[in-house]
């Protein structure tokens, strides 16, 4: 283990798992708010930080996270800047940005997930880290965004993950041409926009656009025919994402001849992410192989 460095429990508080020498630097965007935080909160309560989420698993939390730390003991850079010191000078709030990586098979594909939060905070610790550790389980590369705050910059933001991730592709050791994006909510509006769109709408310099994309519990209701084929979840009680706005998209898009998934979960509301112990445990590993049905 790296000097200084120690595993993180549910007892432990927001402020050491920010401090953990594993973060040092970056520990700060591990948490979903960027203007407040109790630093004295136990992440056996972090449940309060996550208005819109629910189904917080405070063990998957907490192991997704010392999945981080044990890599960083393994030698391994878990987090990358997507934007220079210029860019971050010129425009202050893309401090805020950054990518988590968790390590797949050399020469696998790679995920880019942007976690949800209303635009509000980014929930990484509930559906990007967790996501992450069950993509990066099937042998693939798995990205977490902590993107800026607003639709239009947290798909700019996206869009120069795309790009940071193809111009590492090599020293990443990852397959550049059959990515998939993921989102929960707010996030999956920001893969929906680059599904529809391509990167270069949003700044981007990326031609290659995702083999899949997976939008989890969202009320966005565009398409078009250029959208990537598609995997979506909801819970049958959502107040917030209705099933039927995201019933109808899929099968509008399927119409197009696009090739799409869509699943209602009984009894669950917002913001599920894994679903751990409930109904929709192991979803992630059905969206996994719809991507893999996807790929060249």
């Amino acid at each position: 283990m790296t000097k200084g460095t120690s595993y993180l429990t549910r007892n432990d508080t927001l402020g050491t798992m920010v401090a953990n020498p594993a973060f040092r630097g970056f520990g700060h965007l591990l948490l979903p708010w960027n203007d407040r935080a109790d630093f004295d909160l136990p992440l056996s309560r972090i449940a309060r930080l996550l208005p819109y989420h629910s189904q917080v698993d405070v063990d998957t939390v907490v192991q997704a996270l010392n999945r981080m730390i044990a890599a960083v003991d393994a030698g391994e850079q878990i987090f990358f800047d997507i934007y220079s010191e210029e860019e971050k000078a010129k425009d202050p709030e893309k401090r805020q940005t950054g990518l988590f990586c968790f390590r797949g098979k050399a020469g696998s594909p790679f995920a880019v997930i942007a976690p949800g939060g209303g635009f509000a905070y980014v929930g990484s610790v509930h559906e990007g880290f967790p996501f992450a550790a069950k993509i990066a389980e099937h042998g693939y590369h798995a990205f977490v965004l902590r993107y800026r705050l607003g639709n239009r910059k947290a798909t700019e933001d996206m869009a120069a993950a795309i790009d940071f991730i193809e111009g590492h592709a090599a020293e990443l050791g990852i397959d550049r041409q059959n990515y998939s994006l993921w989102g929960g909510s707010a996030g999956a509006r920001i893969v929906a926009n680059i599904s529809a769109n391509g990167a270069r709408a949003y700044g981007g310099g990326t031609v290659i656009r995702p083999r899949a994309v997976v939008m989890a519990y969202t009320g966005h209701a565009g398409y078009s025919e250029n959208d990537a084929p598609t995997f979506s979840i909801v819970g049958a009680n959502d107040y917030i994402a209705d099933p039927e706005v995201m019933r109808r998209r899929a099968q509008k898009m399927k119409g197009l001849g696009i090739p799409v998934a869509f699943n209602v979960v009984a009894g669950l509301g917002h913001g599920f992410g894994l679903g751990t112990g409930t109904k929709a445990e192991g979803w992630i590993d059905e969206a996994v192989r719809f991507w893999e049905k996807q790929m060249e």
